[in-house]
C-alpha cells in the first residue's frame, strides 16, 4: 500500500507526540510531569457537563445543521457583540470540531496550489502543516524578542508578494504569550488596508490576557472586519479541550465555503458537545475572571522561576499559558548540541516533558506550559534546576 505524498510530507505534531509519550510513561509507572500539553488542568465545569448530559437524555443526540447548532451560534453572536464589539449575522458564523479543524477547513477552502500564507514565527505547530496539506506555501515572517515576537508592518512587508493570499495572526500567541496592543493592530491594519490579503485571526486564548486587554483585529475597522476571519472556541476558556468545539466568524461567502466542505467531512459537530458549549457561554462571567486571575498567578510564579535559571532569558508573557525562554546557551553549557537534545534528556532523566522550540520554528527556545497547579509546576522547575546544575558540574570536571 502506497501512502500519499501529501501525508508523507506531513510532519507529526511535536506537542501531541511529546504529550502522548509522557502519557505512556505515566502508564508505565514513571512519575512524569508534563509541561508540554496546551490545555487547562481543570475539569470542565460541572454545570456544563450536567447540561450536556440532560440534553442527551432528552434526545438531543441527532444531527444538527452543518454550520452549527442554532442555539450555540446565537450565543457566539451575543459573545462577539458583547466582548469584541463585532456584529455578525448567523450566516457569518460556523462551528467546527475545535479551532484546529476550523483552521483546516479555512485553508482547504481558500487556498489554491501555490498560494502563499504568511505565518509569523514562532508559530503554533499546525499552521504550516495545514497550509501544506491545502497545497499552499507557508512563508515565515521572522520576528524576534526585540518586538516581543510580534509582527510589525516592516517585517510583514519583507515577505508579502503578489502570491500572498492569507496572513495568520495569533493573539494571545502560542507559544510566546505575546498580546498585540491596539496601536500594533492599527499599524498592521493600516498596512493591509489596500492589500488583497485575508487575515485569519486565531484568538483562542482571548480570555487569558493578564497585563492589558484583548482586542480583536476585526474590530479595528470595517475593512478589517470584512477581510478577517476570527477563530475562537471553548477549549481554553472553559477547560473543554476534549469536547472539540471551535468556531469562525467572518464573511458569509467564506463561511458558506467551509460549511460546504464540512458537509463532506463530519456532517456536524457532536450535538451534546455543542449544547455543552451553549451552557459554557451562559455561565456567570465571574468564572472567567477567577480563571484569569489564577492563571496570572501561575504565570508570575513560573516566570520568576524560569528567569532564575542560569543563562536563560525570557520575555514575560502577557497572555495564554506558556513560557518561551531562549535556552540555547543553557543547553550548550550543559553539554548538549541543541535544545532538542536537552529536552529529550530531561524527559529521559528527570521525567519532565517540555516542547523544543524547533516545533514552533525557533530551535533555540523551548516551550513550557504553566497550565498545571502550582505544586506540580514547582516540582517540575526544581527538577529542571537540578538537571541543569548536575550537567553544568559535569561539564566543569
Amino acid at each position: 500500500m502506497q501512502i500519499s505524498k501529501r501525508i508523507k510530507s506531513l510532519s507529526r505534531s511535536q506537542t501531541v507526540e511529546i504529550t502522548n509519550l509522557a502519557r505512556q510513561l505515566r502508564q508505565d509507572g514513571i512519575d512524569v510531569i508534563s509541561l508540554s500539553v496546551g490545555e487547562p488542568d481543570f475539569t470542565t465545569p460541572k454545570e456544563v457537563i450536567d447540561y450536556a448530559s440532560l440534553m442527551a437524555e432528552q434526545g438531543k443526540t441527532k444531527y444538527v445543521a452543518t454550520d452549527g447548532l442554532p442555539e450555540f451560534k446565537q450565543r457566539i453572536q451575543e459573545k462577539m457583540k458583547r466582548d469584541n464589539g463585532l456584529d455578525y449575522e448567523l450566516n457569518e458564523i460556523f462551528v467546527g470540531a475545535g479551532a484546529k479543524q476550523v483552521l483546516y477547513n479555512l485553508f482547504m477552502a481558500l487556498l489554491d496550489p501555490g498560494d502563499e500564507v504568511v505565518v509569523p514565527d514562532p508559530y503554533w505547530v499546525s499552521y504550516t502543516e495545514q497550509v501544506k496539506l491545502a497545497e499552499g506555501v507557508p512563508v515565515i515572517a521572522h520576528t524576534t524578542a526585540d518586538t516581543a515576537y510580534k509582527l510589525t508592518p516592516e517585517i510583514l512587508d519583507e515577505v508579502v508578494t503578489e502570491k500572498t493570499k492569507i496572513l495568520v495572526l495569533n493573539s494571545p500567541n502560542n507559544p510566546t504569550g505575546s498580546v498585540y496592543t491596539l496601536e500594533e493592530l492599527q499599524a498592521l491594519a493600516d498596512y493591509l488596508d489596500d492589500k488583497d490579503i485575508m487575515v485569519i485571526a486565531d484568538e483562542i486564548y482571548e480570555v487569558l490576557v493578564y497585563d492589558g486587554e484583548h482586542i480583536s483585529l476585526a474590530s479595528i475597522s470595517e475593512t478589517m472586519k470584512k477581510n478577517t476571519i476570527v477563530i475562537n472556541g471553548v477549549s481554553k476558556s472553559h477547560a473543554m479541550t476534549g469536547w472539540r468545539v471551535g468556531y469562525a466568524c467572518g464573511d458569509s461567502e467564506v463561511i458558506s465555503a467551509i460549511t460546504k466542505l464540512q458537509s463532506q467531512l463530519v456532517s456536524s459537530v457532536s450535538t451534546p458537545a455543542q449544547y455543552a458549549a451553549v451552557r459554557a457561554y451562559d455561565m456567570d462571567h465571574t468564572f472567567l475572571e477567577e480563571y484569569n486571575q489564577l492563571f496570572k498567578k501561575r504565570r508570575d510564579n513560573a516566570y520568576q522561576k524560569m528567569v532564575e535559571l542560569p543563562y536563560v532569558t525570557c520575555i514575560k508573557p502577557e497572555g495564554a499559558f506558556y513560557l518561551f525562554p531562549y535556552f540555547k546557551e543553557t543547553a550548550e553549557k550543559c553539554g548538549f548540541n541543541t535544545v532538542d537534545d536537552f529536552v529529550k534528556a530531561i524527559l529521559s532523566e528527570k521525567h519532565v516533558a517540555l516542547v523544543p522550540g524547533s516545533a514552533f520554528g525557533y530551535p533555540d527556545n523551548l516551550r513550557l506550559s504553566y497550565a498545571v497547579d502550582e505544586d506540580t509546576l514547582n516540582e517540575a522547575m526544581d527538577r529542571l534546576k537540578s538537571f541543569i546544575k548536575e550537567k553544568l558540574e559535569n561539564t566543569r570536571k
